[in-house]
């Protein structure tokens, strides 16, 4: 994070800052470091309580591996999709853009998520993320979590079939424009709390938010993607002791193994908003945006709002969101800063370049695995609901929380 930024953040050396305070806490895993108006306020989280109770909304067990017989569809493969562009590249994969060439869905626009199975397999905690993964986009359903579509696998490799984000990663955004001004900031970050808060509602910490891993849609709403470093099953007291997330945004609790839990989320969402705004007109003591970085920042877990049961919703209060309708913000009613201009599904000009020029190849898998490395990753083909369902109309994500009314 770039840039000079007036903010006095506390630190005391004497406190680890972790969550040793009657919270139950989880054995240590192995290190996993990537580098790199106040208006009709509605209590989301007995709205959540109300739709996950709700018999017509689709819930899923996350530790439930799914197979595609389940759901009756017809398992996709990779002769179903037509490469049309590279959109990312990682130490696991490929991102590409696709075209759906067969069943209803014939035409439709695609990201695709390659993964080798011969990399994974070799660490026993990347196969679990890679589980982890495939498990929460199945079943956390949300308007800005993006949503899966289909999964398959080959011998050699693993696909997942995502929707696309036409607009973009946030990350190339800010890096174009440097700065984001307060009201744009205040946007993108109403949007990001709500899906964080389903998140932890769901017993799951993300850990890994950054600009990098925040898309945006073509109507510039935004997407959370990446969940390979989400931990599941967090509820209650329990913690976690995994070293992992991007150094810039991880908490100091994730640093100095103390003990983490859902408070990370928030931390790393202060540290957001500091990347968003630096280099800004000076902030003074009064300035909102200031005062919630400070109270996101702060170094002791039980200090830092978002601490406890309220979660999100004492954020949600923060003065810094005193013009924000939360109704209008989960149902996206508001109208976003920004509105990519796209000539068509298939424009990527909102990615970098020096991957959408590549000519889009899924290399043949030549590695050899055993039956019982394939016996890993068995129940992981997955076929959308919402395909089924929408076989006789236009394809439209579908959201597990459609909030028509308050």
């Amino acid at each position: 994070m770039a840039g000079v930024f007036d903010i006095d953040i506390d630190i005391d050396p004497s406190m680890g800052g972790g969550l040793n305070n009657g919270r139950d806490s989880e054995p240590e895993e192995e290190a996993d470091l990537s580098v790199s108006k106040e208006v009709g306020l509605p209590d989301l989280q007995s709205m959540n309580e109300r739709l996950l109770n709700d018999p017509s909304v689709e819930t899923l067990d996350l530790s439930e591996v799914s197979s595609y017989s389940s759901n009756g569809g017809k398992a996709a493969g990779t002769s179903d999709f037509e490469l049309r562009r590279v959109l990312g590249k990682g130490g696991y994969g490929k991102v590409f853009q696709v075209c759906k060439v067969t069943g209803e869905d014939t035409g439709k626009i695609f990201a695709m998520k390659v993964l080798k199975k011969a990399t994974i397999v070799r660490n026993q905690k990347e196969t679990a993320h890679t589980k982890a993964e495939r498990n929460i986009l199945e079943a956390v359903k949300h308007p800005f979590i993006v949503d899966l579509l289909y999964a398959f696998q080959t011998k050699g490799k693993l696909y997942l079939i995502l929707e696309f984000c036409s607009g973009g990663e946030l990350f190339t955004h800010l890096d174009r424009e440097g700065i984001f001004m307060e009201e744009k900031a205040c946007f993108y970050v109403a949007e990001i709390i709500l899906a964080l808060e389903h998140l932890h509602h769901q017993g799951i910490i993300y850990r890994d938010l950054k600009p990098e891993n925040i898309l945006l849609d073509a109507q510039g709403h935004v997407k959370l993607t990446d969940f390979g470093l989400c931990k599941e099953s967090i509820v209650g007291n329990s913690v976690t002791h995994t070293f992992c997330g991007t150094i810039e945004y991880m908490a100091p609790e994730i640093l100095t193994r103390s003990g983490h839990a859902k408070e990370v989320d928030w931390w790393s969402l202060g540290a957001l908003m500091y990347d968003m705004l630096t280099g800004a007109p000076p902030f003074t003591a009064e300035n909102h945006a200031k005062d919630l970085i400070k109270k996101l920042l702060k170094r002791q877990v039980t200090c830092r709002l978002g601490y406890g049961p309220t979660d999100a919703k004492c954020i949600r209060h923060h003065p810094f969101f005193k013009l924000i309708d939360w109704g209008d913000v989960i149902n996206r009613k508001l109208e976003p800063p920004f509105k990519p201009s796209l000539v068509g599904d298939e424009d990527v000009s909102q990615f970098d370049s020096k991957f959408t020029k590549q000519t889009p190849v899924d290399s043949p898998c030549t590695t050899s695995l055993s039956e019982s490395v394939n016996l890993m990753f068995q129940g992981f083909t997955y076929v959308a609901p919402s395909v089924l369902e929408d076989k006789d109309s236009d394809f439209q994500p579908r959201f597990l929380c459609l909030i028509k009314s308050y």
